[in-house]
This record gives C-alpha cells, sequence and structure tokens, in this order.
C-alpha cells in the first residue's frame, strides 16, 4: 500500500498566539486538547469493509512521541520534545452473517464484557444495502449498558440531496438524518457522531435533540501533506465554484486562491475563472467529495491552460460512482496539460480505497489519528 499515508496533523501550531489566524484552523478534536485525566479506552466495533481503518484507528490510539519546532516571541527557535497518551482503543468483534431468505443474522461477541464501558462503532454506508444491518447494531449497542457511544461514520452518504427545489423532491440527508437521531441513550447520555466534510454545513440542523453531532473535517490532513511537498511554497488552491469556496476557504487563508465557476452553454456546464491567477503555480483543487469527477476534469483542463505548473486535487470522499475514478490519469511529459500530479483521498469510502491502492495519481490521506482523537470526546 506505498500510496496509503498516515499523517497527524501538527500537534503544536508553532505560530505566536497573538497573530496566529484563527480563521485557517479546523475543528477537529487535537490530540493534546483533551486532560489527561479525561482520557478513555474505547472498544471500537466495525463494519467488515471499515477494518483496515479500525486497525489503523487502534494503531493510532498508543502512545506517541513527537519532535515540534516552536518559534517562541523573542524569534528563538528551540526543538521541543511532545509526548502525549490518547485513550486506548480496542477492536471488538460482531458475527455478521445472513439467514437463507437475506435479512441480516447478527451477533455482538463479550455483549457482558462492554458493559460501562465507552463503545464506538465505525459504520459505512456506501450502498443502500448495507445500512439496514448496520443500523440494526447501531441501535442495539447502546442498549447492551454500555457506559457512553459513539458513531463514526465518516462520509454521510446522502449529503447531496439536502434540499427541496420542487414541491415532491424528498431531501434524503434529512430521512438519513432522522434515522442516526433515533439512536437509544446510553447509560452515560446520548450518543456522539462524528462526521468529515459533511456535503452541506446546513445539515448539521437535520440531526435531532437525542444524538450529539461532531463535525470534523479532512483539511488538516490535506495541509499537512503540502507541507511534506518538495514545491511546498507555490502551492495555490483552488474550488471548482463559489459553494467550495464559501465551505472551504477559511480553512486556507495562509494560501494564495483561484476560485472557477460552472456557467451554462445550452445544455452544457462549463467551467471558467473567476478570480485568481494559475500562471507558473502548483494548483491544488479541493472539494469535499467526487463523484464521476466531471467538474474537476474540467477545472484540471482550465488550469492547464491558465499556465499551470502542476495541477492536484483533493476531495475527503472519493466516491466514484461506476469506477469513474478510472478517468483520472497522473501527468506526463507535458505536466498539468497530461493529468493530475495528485489526486487526495481520504479512506472514508472503503471500496474507493481497495480499488485505487498503488495507482496513480492517487493517494490516500487515512482519517485514522482524527478518529482516534474524536474517540476522546
Amino acid at each position: 500500500m506505498s500510496n496509503h499515508i498516515l499523517l497527524k496533523p501538527s500537534a503544536v501550531s508553532g505560530h505566536d498566539p497573538e497573530t496566529s489566524d484563527y480563521r485557517i484552523t479546523a475543528p477537529n478534536v487535537g490530540a493534546m486538547e483533551v486532560p489527561e485525566e479525561l482520557k478513555r479506552d474505547c472498544l471500537l466495533f466495525y463494519y467488515p469493509d471499515c477494518e483496515q481503518l479500525a486497525r489503523r484507528v487502534a494503531e493510532c490510539s498508543e502512545g506517541k512521541v513527537e519532535l515540534a519546532e516552536i518559534t517562541w516571541n523573542e524569534g528563538k527557535v528551540e526543538l521541543a520534545e511532545i509526548t502525549w497518551n490518547e485513550g486506548k482503543v480496542e477492536l471488538a468483534e460482531i458475527t455478521w452473517k445472513r439467514f437463507a431468505d437475506g435479512f441480516p443474522n447478527l451477533f455482538v461477541k463479550d455483549a457482558i464484557r462492554i458493559r460501562n464501558r465507552h463503545v464506538a462503532f465505525l459504520a459505512s454506508f456506501h450502498k443502500p444495502s448495507v445500512i439496514f444491518e448496520q443500523i440494526s447494531i447501531i441501535y442495539q449497542l447502546p442498549r447492551l449498558f454500555v457506559g457512553s457511544f459513539t458513531l463514526v461514520l465518516p462520509y454521510f452518504p446522502t449529503g447531496t440531496a439536502e434540499r427541496v427545489e420542487a414541491e415532491g423532491d424528498v431531501a434524503t440527508a434529512f430521512t438519513l438524518a432522522r434515522i442516526i437521531s433515533n439512536i437509544p441513550l446510553a447509560r452515560g447520555g446520548p450518543a456522539s457522531v462524528v462526521i468529515f466534510d459533511i456535503h452541506a454545513l446546513q445539515e448539521r440542523f437535520y440531526f435531532g435533540d437525542q444524538v450529539l453531532p461532531l463535525f470534523e473535517s479532512g483539511i488538516p490532513l490535506l495541509r499537512e501533506r503540502l507541507r511534506q511537498l518538495p514545491d511546498a511554497s507555490n502551492i495555490t488552491i483552488a474550488y471548482p465554484d463559489e459553494g467550495a469556496w464559501k465551505r472551504f476557504h477559511y480553512q486556507f487563508g495562509d494560501y494564495p486562491e483561484v476560485i472557477c465557476t460552472k456557467v451554462r452553454d445550452g445544455d452544457k456546464r462549463i467551467v471558467r475563472l473567476k478570480e485568481g491567477t494559475a500562471r507558473g503555480r502548483h494548483v491544488v483543487i479541493v472539494d469535499d467529495l467526487v463523484q464521476s469527477g466531471g467538474t474537476l476534469i474540467e477545472c484540471q483542463k482550465l488550469l492547464a491552460t491558465q499556465g499551470a505548473a502542476h495541477v492536484s486535487a483533493y476531495v475527503t470522499h472519493g466516491v466514484f460512482p461506476k469506477e469513474s475514478w478510472r478517468r483520472f490519469e497522473g501527468e506526463g511529459s507535458n505536466g498539468a496539460a497530461d493529468g493530475f500530479k495528485y489526486f487526495w483521498i481520504t479512506d472514508s469510502c472503503p471500496a474507493t480505497v481497495e480499488a485505487v491502492t498503488d495507482r496513480a495519481p492517487f493517494e490516500v490521506l487515512s482519517l485514522a489519528q482524527p478518529i482516534a482523537a474524536a474517540l476522546q470526546i
């Protein structure tokens, strides 16, 4: 898995607190923000398709040591060793079988042992046919006398169906939010629900008061990866449309920006440059998810004609129905004109991760560390 990257966003920013811009800080839970006395061990159940990510989360829960460069107000730079411990995450098992009629036959192993423990479930609603069996587990775990319960759903799949434009439209994002909102109470109170880069920010209001949604972002992983690039000082962030700019620009306040826009030409939607300069830059297109990829490819072609030296892309959720990831080619001898330098996704969609392993231009930035940190809340 040479294109799988396990990153940890910097534990210490190194910025002067008097001048730091809070607008480029994601709202993610930090590994060092939870007081030591409040950290807790967790039993993590998972859907079989999520096993690889679950094991990475467990690995990330072990204590770590980091060397961080800190700049003090006087301008003095020192190298400090920072140690922190996250609560240990232990993997727990569920037997996933089916009866002859196709309905799920499920069994939670060691149901007595999980009483009064902090329990979490790592889910993947990547297709409708797998949701019912996972909801059955999600509704059952809090009723096994667990101390607290957290649902980790990295990708909220109906997020793009969030509004009604004509009478009769069904906003299935609201439907799924209602299903999740009915998770039973654990002994410690409402369930926490961890979701990464939900498609529309207003969807946070679709969840009822019976659950506590925690909305995290994959952008800190991208920022850490950009800092590692040999041309890190030549990066420009691009947004494929105004919606992506509204969503993510506050997390890139320290980067030059390019904003694209979509205009209609008959039945076609054409991507055009709205503002910003791409010439000579390594331009990274940022969005929350990709489906067919048509908009990203049109954006890449536009930026190449504008003189970009390289074009890369990042999406938190690489959905890619019908293997649409095959449309994305890596750079050739002509640089940006040939394709993408990098295409970064996270491991929120397990089937995609398996499909693009060791395939250029894709790199997988794992959500394991942010999930491990979020389990401490």
